[in-house]
């Protein structure tokens, strides 16, 4: 029975990806992304052009925090660290004082952040037909 390689077991799965099943990995990706302080931060850190070419934009956690009304401390932390982690945001220390902390999204994080920009932009434009919608629905 041959052994197989690290590299070799990853491709295998990869080509057995599937959200639609259970034990797929890429169903904890799917619960990552769809979390709103995720998709928000992302939304934030990417930056749209006047040619409507998305880019980088680098952000100190101040920055961020002020941004994401309503996001803890804690939460963002949390949140900027799992995207760190999963290679969508790279974060930079510079020893000045005090320390500059920046983030700034990876290739990886901004290919993710045009989706995420359009779904955001999808639920402000939405927003009332939502709302009608529900009055409706509770009216019965």
């Amino acid at each position: 029975m041959a052994t197989r390689t690290a590299i070799e077991k990853r491709a295998r799965a990869r080509a057995e990806y599937g959200a639609f099943l259970a034990a797929c990995p890429s169903r904890q990706l799917l619960d990552r992304i769809s979390d709103k302080w995720v998709a928000l931060v992302l939304a934030a850190l990417g930056r749209d052009g006047p040619d409507g070419d998305a880019g980088p934009q680098v952000m100190r956690y101040s920055e961020l925090s002020r941004r994401l009304a309503g996001v803890s401390q804690k939460m963002l932390t949390q949140t900027l660290r799992a995207l760190e982690r999963d290679g969508l945001v790279v974060r930079t220390v510079t020893p000045t004082v005090p320390v500059t902390v920046t983030y700034e999204l990876t290739d990886l994080g901004l290919s993710l952040h045009t989706l995420t920009r359009g779904i955001k932009d999808w639920a402000e434009a939405h927003m009332d037909e939502v709302y009608a919608n529900r009055e409706r629905y509770d009216a019965h």
